[in-house]
């Protein structure tokens, strides 16, 4: 949830955390401001909402959220020699400042570095900035006594640039993927929740299910889709808002799908 719809009620009258409760899902909420311009930089970012934070875990926790997530982005660029250590060492302290704060509230961070698939770069130059990316965020989180057994991690996929022209092959993607993992997170972490990030949603599930066939690890590996979950069911909500029936239809698939 955000931190609007966390307070929200619903039809029923019920604040929606504790629809979801009451359903036997566990609601969690997004706690992060977005990611803003990093002063000085050549168009990198750096994610906000640490200021207060302390504060407003304590509300959300007594709204009834039980986990969080907290999202630092990094660009790659050849050209311009992107993402840059700046950029990677001051999102991982961000990240690791979260997760501590989130730990001492008694909640579960969802830790969520991704390294977007915008660019023209191949998957070997993705799998090294992940690799750099995972490797500083795991440093920042012992820095900070963060327990690795009580959080989820939120990686990208190994995947080549959108703009690179070079199409993804569900094997080497997985490959790749699982050999990022195996190197560079820590065993002591239980789960492994992939973002869909720019992979139409019938890429991210076969990406997935690749994965998972594959995986001969300890890692518990699924899903924590946006687009990968939702785009069928927006096209049916743009047909036709009131038909209801369709729309749930259609995130229903998805969600088996992936499952």
């Amino acid at each position: 949830l955000y931190d609007e719809t966390i307070k929200q009620t619903s039809k029923s009258k019920k604040l929606i955390p504790e629809l979801i409760s009451n359903s036997g899902a566990v609601p969690g909420i997004k706690v992060d401001t977005g990611a803003k311009k990093l002063a000085l930089s050549n168009n990198e970012t750096i994610t906000e909402g640490l200021d207060g934070l302390r504060e407003r875990l304590k509300e959300y926790y007594d709204l009834g959220a039980r986990f969080t997530k907290w999202r630092g982005v990094f660009k790659i660029s050849i050209k311009r020699n992107l993402p840059t250590l700046e950029s990677i060492k001051a999102n991982a302290h961000a990240l690791g400042r979260y997760s501590a704060l989130v730990q001492e509230a008694n909640m579960v961070p969802i830790v969520e570095p991704e390294v977007l698939m915008d660019g023209d770069h191949d998957i070997k130059t993705c799998f090294q900035v992940t690799k750099m990316v995972l490797e500083e965020t795991f440093c920042q989180l012992s820095n900070s006594n963060v327990k690795l057994e009580g959080i989820i991690l939120k990686p990208n996929m190994i995947l080549n640039g959108a703009d690179s022209g070079i199409k993804n092959e569900t094997k080497q993607v997985s490959e790749m993927t699982l050999n990022c993992l195996k190197e560079n997170v820590p065993k002591g972490v239980p789960g492994i929740a992939f973002l869909s990030g720019g992979q139409t949603e019938f890429e991210a599930t076969k990406n997935l299910n690749e994965i998972n066939k594959i995986n001969d690890t300890n890692f518990l590996i699924t899903f924590s889709y946006g687009r990968g979950l939702q785009a069928s069911a927006l096209k049916e909500f743009g047909k036709n808002q009131k038909n209801i029936e369709n729309i749930q239809k259609a995130f229903n698939h998805r969600a088996k799908m992936n499952s």
